[in-house]
């Protein structure tokens, strides 16, 4: 009874599981910048912002994006304004999707089946040609001066065309504004013109003013240099009389101290001088002590170091030399050996391959000798029954090779004249073909085919060593 049971739970969880499973694969969820197209079983609806289920097989879904579409405006053919002056304008405009359910899905049914670049080229079309319109209506100066007004002007003129489309401009921005004739350029010289001659009046009232005042300036500053000039002279003259007075007073105290400071600087000098003749003797004496005992060390290390290098000579130089003799005797012994083993070994070599070499030219010339003598007798034995054997063999295939540019022909017309000579002269032909096969092998033997023939009939037939008859041309071959 548990077993039962254990398989129901765990056949729950897993039906649990999969049905989980399959709704999770059902549940679609739109994003923040997307709206989903639900359509077929239950009509079109728009998901957007949240998740819902989508039935497979009875519905479909697709996905429209809600983000800013941004793009350039720039008609390739000039605009002409309404004085007729004609002008390039760039803007950029900055559209969307609505957000409303009716726009999502006209601009699902409108635009969802195109892909991007077309549904710009589409849009771009539109804004252009109000574009054009509403340049129409104004002048350059509005253009320049106004292209907020412009963008206003746009963005109500192509609100209803473009909500047609389920469509919204959140902003058109002029970028620029220029003309081939000059005219903007031009426009703004008479206010350049005026503002330059205020500002040139402007500036020479300041350097009139400016002057005036410079000279006011310099004339009160004349009169107080000339008073503080004054009371500075006075000022300088006490302050000279005091300089003096304290100098001289400096002179004195600084002649005293001199005094009282020379006489001690004798007193110390002296007293310096007679301590260090006392320590430098102390230093020589210490001095020569060290350089006794380093010249005593120095003796120690010195016959040290003869007796070790004494040492080291016999135990490496001596030994080494012995050594290194030996090694070359074992090299030259080895050399010598190896020297005589190679020459023995090249000598064995060279006389192997001569008789081998003669061996085989004797075989070969041997063999063609024999297969000569082979082909002499066999020439010997030949009688004419061969030579006209070999005729006769051979003669179906020259009767082949006169007759085959016949193969090459495609289609051979017979007219019959009436006279018996229709298809009978194709085979008439050919046996003259063949009848001439006799005159060419005599052309060729130099004998009549009579004569051979005859020749034939005598020696039809000979005995052999058993007393068998053979022909001469089986003998032969």
């Amino acid at each position: 009874m548990s077993n039962h049971l254990i398989v129901i739970v765990g056949l729950i969880v897993v039906g649990t599981l999969m049905l989980m499973t399959i709704m999770a694969k059902m549940y679609k969820k739109a994003g923040p910048n997307e709206a989903i197209i639900r359509y077929g079983f239950g009509g079109a609806d728009v998901i957007k912002g949240h998740g819902a289920l989508v039935y497979p097989v009875v519905q479909h879904t697709r996905v429209l994006s809600l983000e800013l579409m941004s793009f350039d405006v720039a008609p390739a053919q000039d605009l002409y304004t309404k004085q007729g002056v004609a002008v390039m304008v760039e803007a950029v405009a900055q559209i969307k999707v609505r957000s409303d359910k009716e726009s999502i899905l006209t601009a699902a049914e409108q635009l969802l089946s195109k892909a991007p670049a077309e549904r710009e080229g589409l849009i771009r079309l539109v804004m252009e040609g109000h574009l054009r319109g509403i340049i129409g209506q104004l002048t350059v100066e509005q253009i320049v001066k106004e292209p907020e007004m412009v963008g206003e002007r746009m963005r109500a003129t192509c609100a209803e065309d473009l909500s047609k489309m389920g469509l919204e401009v959140v902003s058109f921005t002029i970028k620029e504004v220029r003309d081939k004739n000059e005219y903007i350029t031009n426009m703004g010289r008479p206010d350049v013109a005026r503002i330059k001659r205020d500002a040139e009046i402007a500036m020479a009232e300041a350097e009139r003013d400016t002057a005036i005042r410079r000279a006011i300036a310099l004339r009160e500053a004349a009169v107080a240099k000339a008073a503080a000039d004054q009371e500075r002279v006075l000022a300088e003259t006490q302050s000279l009389a005091k300089q003096a007075e304290a100098q001289r007073d400096l002179d004195v105290q600084k002649a005293q101290f001199a005094e009282i400071a020379q006489r001690q600087q004798a007193q110390a000098d002296k007293a310096y001088e007679i301590q260090t003749n006392v320590m430098q003797q102390k230093v020589i004496a210490e001095q020569v002590r060290v350089q006794q005992i380093e010249k005593e060390a120095q003796v120690k290390v010195q016959e040290a170091e003869i007796l070790r290098n004494e040492k080291e000579l016999i135990a490496t130089v001596l030994k080494k030399s012995e050594i290194e003799a030996q090694r070359i005797g074992n090299m030259a012994n080895a050399e010598k050996a190896r020297t005589v083993a190679e020459a023995e070994g090249k000598a064995q070599a060279i006389r192997t391959q001569g008789e081998a070499e003669a061996a085989v030219i004797f075989q070969k010339g041997e063999a063609e000798a024999k297969a000569m003598n082979i082909k002499a007798e066999a020439y010997q034995e030949w009688s004419q029954a061969a030579v006209v054997d070999k005729l006769i063999t051979n003669m179906a295939d020259v009767v082949r090779a006169m007759a085959e540019p016949l193969s090459n022909v495609d289609k051979i017309t017979i007219v019959s004249t009436g006279e018996g000579k229709g298809a009978s002269k194709l085979t008439g032909e050919m046996t003259e073909i063949a009848a001439q096969v006799p005159a060419l092998f005599e052309a060729l033997s130099g004998m009549k085919m009579s004569d051979l023939m005859s020749n034939v009939k005598q020696m039809a037939t000979r005995s052999n060593g058993d007393g068998k008859k053979v022909v001469d041309g089986d003998a032969a071959r």
